[in-house]
């Protein structure tokens, strides 16, 4: 993060998964990055002349031979080149081969991320993610501060849909400014929704900020890592709060705007009936969904092999999860990388979502991927993947 950006080419880490924070933030910044190479890495590299990443192949060469780096340029070429066709079709509709509708909207953190999201022709931001704003400082940022940034990114896609998820650190995000406590299990501790809920002075500032923005913009809120309707009522109760505190101000805001939550924890997924009945929408982070359904920490390469967002028991969730919402007419979008993954697209509309929200460079990609899908040969896809037993299979199936 604090690398400038024009110096900043990829990077290579000795640790981590391909889900990481780190990883999501290369996918957003549209820069190479491999992960998990192991300690050796850090002796590998001291002395170094030449270092080539190819982060499609997951490889990092060291000193490698002229014809090799030659490959490399060729290959970055080639990617160019069909970046600018992908960028010829950017205003073609995200629609199935057979007129079905599906949202395409970017994942961003901040206003620069909005732009690239509004060049690639994004129906808005599926997720803003607001911790950035608050990471690698001493001091929490104040409520005006966090209105110029909804309100920027609001800007760069006028008359979009704004989805901003409130603060969720923790885990793999750590926050000076809270001081959060180390803990032996940070990914079942104290972060997400549980933090606002319990230091609502860090949250009502938030909630205030993104009522005014809304004032003047389609600002939608969403929660993250809610694991009981109890947690989500609470949070309505805290917007209710700030909704009276600017009214109290004087200071214009959005009166009723739409309150959804994130899936990512199984209790969500299975119980996605009651919080239908409460929640306005729902986004589904696979990321976080896959890690703990399968107990598979995201971040941590000795058990990466095991991760697996393509395993079925995490494609029965999701299917569980459209059909709950869809009886109670809410909507359903996937904001986790596998939104990115256009092999995984047609099964992902098959299973029953809405909406799919990605980093801006994945958008052009997951568009063709839409407008080749037809939506019965999808659910006939969907309902054989569901039916199997391993993600090796599912694999398999996409690859055919």
């Amino acid at each position: 993060m604090s690398v400038p950006r024009d110096r900043l080419l990829g990077f290579a880490l000795a640790a981590g998964g391909m889900t990481a924070h780190s990883s999501i933030l290369a996918r957003s910044l549209g820069i190479p990055a491999v992960v998990g190479l192991g300690d050796s890495l850090l002796d590998t590299v001291q002395g170094t002349e030449t270092l080539a990443l190819d982060g499609g192949a997951g490889i990092l060469l060291v000193n490698p031979p002229e014809h090799e780096l030659q490959r490399l340029r060729d290959l970055v070429a080639q990617q160019r080149a069909e970046r600018d066709v992908l960028r010829t079709e950017v205003d073609r509709p995200s629609v199935t081969g057979d007129g079905v509708m599906i949202g395409l909207l970017a994942n961003a953190a901040n206003a620069a991320d909005a732009s690239a999201a509004q060049e690639w022709g994004a129906a808005g931001i599926g997720l803003l993610r607001t911790e950035l704003l608050f990471l690698e400082r001493s001091a929490l940022p104040d409520e005006e501060e966090q209105l110029a940034l909804y309100q920027a990114v609001a800007a760069a896609l006028p008359n979009q849909p704004i989805t901003v998820r409130t603060l969720d650190v923790g885990g793999d995000k750590p926050m000076p400014a809270l001081a959060l406590p180390r803990e032996a299990n940070p990914f079942l501790g104290w972060r997400g929704l549980r933090i606002g809920l319990d230091r609502p002075e860090t949250l009502l500032p938030q909630l205030r900020a993104l009522l005014r923005a809304g004032a003047n913009a389609d600002i939608r809120i969403m929660l993250p890592m809610v694991t009981s309707v109890a947690e989500f009522r609470r949070a309505r109760a805290l917007l209710d709060e700030a909704r009276r505190q600017l009214a109290d101000a004087g200071l214009p805001c959005a009166d009723t705007p739409q309150l959804g939550m994130m899936v990512e924890v199984p209790a969500a997924a299975l119980n996605a009936a009651a919080f239908a009945r409460e929640a306005d929408f729902f986004s589904i982070g696979t990321n976080d969904l896959t890690q703990y359904t399968l107990a598979c920490d995201r971040g941590n390469e000795r058990v990466s092999g095991l991760y697996q967002p393509l395993h079925p028991a995490v494609l029965r969730l999701i299917a569980m999860t459209c059909e709950a919402a869809h009886a109670y007419g809410r909507h359903v979008a996937v904001c986790g990388d596998l939104a990115g993954d256009a092999r995984a697209t047609p099964l992902l509309i098959g299973l029953g979502v809405d909406e799919l929200s990605c980093a801006a460079g994945q958008i052009a990609l997951v568009r063709r991927a839409i407008r080749a899908t037809d939506t019965t040969a999808a659910r006939e896809l969907a309902a054989r993947a569901l039916a199997c037993a391993a993600a090796e299979e599912v694999h398999a199936l996409l690859s055919a």
